[in-house]
Protein backbone atom coordinates (compact mmCIF):
# COMPACT_ATOMS: atom_id res chain seq x y z
CA UNK A 1 0.00 0.00 0.00
CA UNK A 2 1.20 3.61 -0.86
CA UNK A 3 1.26 6.40 1.71
CA UNK A 4 -1.40 8.37 -0.55
CA UNK A 5 -3.52 5.06 0.37
CA UNK A 6 -2.82 5.16 3.72
CA UNK A 7 -4.01 8.04 4.32
CA UNK A 8 -7.91 8.56 5.19
CA UNK A 9 -10.18 9.74 2.27
CA UNK A 10 -12.48 12.16 2.45
CA UNK A 11 -15.76 11.64 0.96
CA UNK A 12 -16.18 12.48 -3.07
CA UNK A 13 -17.80 15.49 -4.41
CA UNK A 14 -18.89 13.57 -7.55
CA UNK A 15 -21.88 10.71 -6.43
CA UNK A 16 -20.37 7.49 -7.34
CA UNK A 17 -23.03 6.97 -10.46
CA UNK A 18 -22.26 10.28 -12.00
CA UNK A 19 -18.26 8.99 -11.84
CA UNK A 20 -19.52 6.03 -13.54
CA UNK A 21 -21.20 7.79 -16.33
CA UNK A 22 -18.43 10.00 -16.97
CA UNK A 23 -16.19 7.14 -17.50
CA UNK A 24 -18.62 5.49 -19.69
CA UNK A 25 -18.82 9.02 -21.46
CA UNK A 26 -15.06 9.24 -21.91
CA UNK A 27 -14.56 6.22 -23.40
CA UNK A 28 -17.47 7.07 -25.70
CA UNK A 29 -15.46 9.79 -27.23
CA UNK A 30 -11.78 8.01 -27.28
CA UNK A 31 -13.85 5.34 -29.17
CA UNK A 32 -14.45 7.98 -31.43
CA UNK A 33 -11.22 9.01 -31.95
CA UNK A 34 -9.95 4.96 -31.97
CA UNK A 35 -12.15 5.10 -35.05
CA UNK A 36 -11.08 8.26 -36.60
CA UNK A 37 -7.15 7.04 -36.02
CA UNK A 38 -8.41 3.62 -37.60
CA UNK A 39 -9.52 4.99 -40.87
CA UNK A 40 -6.29 7.44 -41.40
CA UNK A 41 -4.13 3.46 -40.66
CA UNK A 42 -5.81 0.31 -41.51
CA UNK A 43 -5.11 -0.25 -45.56
CA UNK A 44 -7.09 -0.75 -47.83
CA UNK A 45 -7.18 -4.06 -50.33
CA UNK A 46 -6.68 -3.66 -53.91
CA UNK A 47 -8.00 -5.16 -56.84
CA UNK A 48 -9.11 -6.03 -60.02
CA UNK A 49 -12.59 -6.41 -62.40
CA UNK A 50 -11.71 -8.16 -65.31
CA UNK A 51 -13.28 -9.33 -68.73
CA UNK A 52 -12.92 -12.65 -69.85
CA UNK A 53 -12.21 -14.03 -73.30
CA UNK A 54 -15.94 -15.32 -72.74
CA UNK A 55 -17.60 -12.15 -71.38
CA UNK A 56 -17.40 -12.98 -67.65
CA UNK A 57 -16.96 -10.28 -65.19
CA UNK A 58 -14.37 -11.74 -62.38
CA UNK A 59 -12.82 -9.66 -59.30
CA UNK A 60 -9.51 -11.05 -57.83
CA UNK A 61 -7.58 -9.25 -55.44
CA UNK A 62 -3.64 -8.01 -55.95
CA UNK A 63 -0.94 -10.81 -54.62
CA UNK A 64 -1.53 -11.06 -51.05
CA UNK A 65 -3.99 -7.91 -50.88
CA UNK A 66 -6.61 -9.65 -49.32
CA UNK A 67 -4.45 -10.11 -45.89
CA UNK A 68 -5.17 -6.39 -45.60
CA UNK A 69 -9.08 -7.09 -44.07
CA UNK A 70 -7.34 -9.29 -41.25
CA UNK A 71 -4.97 -6.57 -40.58
CA UNK A 72 -7.30 -3.62 -40.41
CA UNK A 73 -9.21 -5.89 -38.01
CA UNK A 74 -6.92 -6.78 -36.05
CA UNK A 75 -5.09 -2.90 -35.97
CA UNK A 76 -8.87 -1.95 -34.71
CA UNK A 77 -9.15 -4.45 -31.89
CA UNK A 78 -5.47 -3.69 -30.98
CA UNK A 79 -6.35 0.23 -30.94
CA UNK A 80 -9.44 -1.16 -29.09
CA UNK A 81 -7.55 -3.11 -26.22
CA UNK A 82 -5.13 -0.23 -25.90
CA UNK A 83 -7.59 2.05 -25.12
CA UNK A 84 -9.76 -0.53 -22.40
CA UNK A 85 -6.02 -1.36 -20.33
CA UNK A 86 -5.65 2.63 -20.35
CA UNK A 87 -9.32 3.05 -19.29
CA UNK A 88 -8.72 0.62 -16.52
CA UNK A 89 -5.50 2.23 -15.14
CA UNK A 90 -6.77 5.77 -15.59
CA UNK A 91 -10.12 4.37 -13.46
CA UNK A 92 -8.33 2.72 -10.92
CA UNK A 93 -6.77 6.00 -9.61
CA UNK A 94 -10.21 7.21 -9.20
CA UNK A 95 -9.39 5.99 -5.99
CA UNK A 96 -12.66 7.24 -4.13
CA UNK A 97 -14.87 5.58 -6.50
CA UNK A 98 -13.19 1.98 -6.94
CA UNK A 99 -15.42 -0.97 -6.54
CA UNK A 100 -17.59 -3.14 -8.87
CA UNK A 101 -20.26 -0.37 -10.26
CA UNK A 102 -17.07 1.33 -11.34
CA UNK A 103 -16.01 -2.36 -12.85
CA UNK A 104 -19.43 -2.56 -14.38
CA UNK A 105 -18.62 1.43 -15.97
CA UNK A 106 -15.49 -0.03 -17.99
CA UNK A 107 -17.11 -3.22 -18.85
CA UNK A 108 -20.01 -0.70 -20.32
CA UNK A 109 -17.46 1.95 -21.40
CA UNK A 110 -15.29 -0.40 -23.75
CA UNK A 111 -18.41 -2.23 -25.23
CA UNK A 112 -19.86 1.10 -26.03
CA UNK A 113 -15.75 2.60 -27.44
CA UNK A 114 -15.58 -0.45 -29.34
CA UNK A 115 -19.20 -0.04 -31.12
CA UNK A 116 -18.60 4.32 -31.61
CA UNK A 117 -15.23 2.99 -33.16
CA UNK A 118 -16.73 0.85 -35.68
CA UNK A 119 -19.11 3.48 -36.74
CA UNK A 120 -17.12 6.39 -36.89
CA UNK A 121 -14.25 3.86 -38.79
CA UNK A 122 -16.48 2.26 -40.99
CA UNK A 123 -18.16 5.68 -42.18
CA UNK A 124 -14.77 7.23 -42.73
CA UNK A 125 -13.58 4.67 -44.75
CA UNK A 126 -16.91 4.02 -46.58
CA UNK A 127 -16.77 7.95 -47.40
CA UNK A 128 -12.87 7.35 -48.81
CA UNK A 129 -13.32 4.15 -50.78
CA UNK A 130 -16.29 3.64 -53.37
CA UNK A 131 -18.32 0.04 -53.32
CA UNK A 132 -16.77 -2.20 -55.57
CA UNK A 133 -19.44 -2.75 -58.76
CA UNK A 134 -18.63 -5.78 -60.59
CA UNK A 135 -21.45 -5.21 -62.80
CA UNK A 136 -20.79 -1.26 -63.35
CA UNK A 137 -17.30 -1.89 -64.10
CA UNK A 138 -15.91 0.55 -66.98
CA UNK A 139 -14.17 -3.26 -68.85
CA UNK A 140 -14.48 -3.83 -72.52
CA UNK A 141 -13.27 -5.98 -74.91
CA UNK A 142 -10.84 -3.34 -75.77
CA UNK A 143 -10.04 -2.29 -71.66
CA UNK A 144 -10.46 -5.93 -70.11
CA UNK A 145 -8.71 -4.90 -66.50
CA UNK A 146 -9.97 -2.18 -64.25
CA UNK A 147 -8.25 -1.69 -61.01
CA UNK A 148 -10.17 -0.81 -57.97
CA UNK A 149 -9.37 0.08 -54.33
CA UNK A 150 -11.80 -1.41 -51.26
CA UNK A 151 -12.43 -0.68 -48.13
CA UNK A 152 -10.36 -1.93 -44.91
CA UNK A 153 -12.52 -4.25 -42.81
CA UNK A 154 -13.71 -2.76 -39.27
CA UNK A 155 -14.96 -6.49 -38.24
CA UNK A 156 -12.98 -10.14 -38.75
CA UNK A 157 -16.63 -11.09 -39.94
CA UNK A 158 -20.21 -9.99 -40.26
CA UNK A 159 -22.06 -12.55 -38.04
CA UNK A 160 -22.87 -11.32 -34.71
CA UNK A 161 -20.94 -13.51 -33.40
CA UNK A 162 -17.34 -12.42 -34.30
CA UNK A 163 -18.62 -8.36 -34.00
CA UNK A 164 -19.76 -9.48 -30.55
CA UNK A 165 -16.16 -11.23 -29.81
CA UNK A 166 -14.49 -8.30 -31.24
CA UNK A 167 -16.44 -5.93 -28.52
CA UNK A 168 -16.23 -7.69 -25.35
CA UNK A 169 -12.77 -8.80 -26.08
CA UNK A 170 -11.68 -5.17 -24.86
CA UNK A 171 -14.35 -5.07 -22.20
CA UNK A 172 -12.77 -8.19 -20.75
CA UNK A 173 -9.42 -6.72 -20.92
CA UNK A 174 -9.99 -3.70 -19.04
CA UNK A 175 -12.00 -5.57 -16.29
CA UNK A 176 -9.04 -8.03 -16.21
CA UNK A 177 -6.95 -4.88 -15.25
CA UNK A 178 -8.70 -3.95 -12.53
CA UNK A 179 -9.02 -7.21 -11.29
CA UNK A 180 -5.65 -7.26 -11.03
CA UNK A 181 -5.13 -4.19 -9.20
CA UNK A 182 -7.70 -5.07 -7.12
CA UNK A 183 -5.89 -8.39 -5.97
CA UNK A 184 -3.01 -6.77 -5.26
CA UNK A 185 -4.60 -4.26 -2.51
CA UNK A 186 -4.13 -5.01 1.06
CA UNK A 187 -7.44 -3.69 2.24
CA UNK A 188 -10.95 -5.22 1.46
CA UNK A 189 -12.82 -2.13 0.74
CA UNK A 190 -9.75 -1.14 -2.25
CA UNK A 191 -8.97 1.99 -0.71
CA UNK A 192 -11.93 3.52 -1.29
CA UNK A 193 -14.96 5.63 0.26
CA UNK A 194 -16.39 4.87 2.23
CA UNK A 195 -13.17 3.24 4.16
CA UNK A 196 -14.21 -0.31 5.73
CA UNK A 197 -12.07 -0.99 8.68
CA UNK A 198 -10.69 -4.54 8.42
CA UNK A 199 -11.91 -7.35 11.30
CA UNK A 200 -9.40 -9.21 13.00
CA UNK A 201 -10.41 -12.30 14.64
CA UNK A 202 -8.61 -13.21 17.28
CA UNK A 203 -8.03 -17.43 18.37
CA UNK A 204 -8.18 -17.97 22.28
CA UNK A 205 -4.78 -18.86 23.75
CA UNK A 206 -5.36 -21.81 26.50
CA UNK A 207 -2.79 -21.73 28.93
CA UNK A 208 -1.10 -24.23 31.21
CA UNK A 209 -3.82 -25.00 33.77
CA UNK A 210 -6.73 -25.00 31.03
CA UNK A 211 -7.72 -21.68 31.30
CA UNK A 212 -7.98 -18.94 28.65
CA UNK A 213 -5.18 -15.97 28.75
CA UNK A 214 -6.85 -12.47 28.48
CA UNK A 215 -6.83 -11.11 24.99
CA UNK A 216 -4.66 -8.02 24.47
Amino acid sequence: MTSSEARPLSAPSIPRRRAVALVVLGFLVAGALVGAVWAALAPPAHGVVALTKSGDRIYAYLGAEADHFFVAAFLMLGMLCVLAVTGAAAAWQWRAHRGPLMVFGLSLGAIGAGGVAALVGGLLVRAQYDAIDVAGAPVSPEHRVHYVTEAPSVFFGHTPLQIATSLLVPAAAAAMVYAIAAVATPRDDLGGHPPVEGIVLRSPVVTVDGGEAPVR
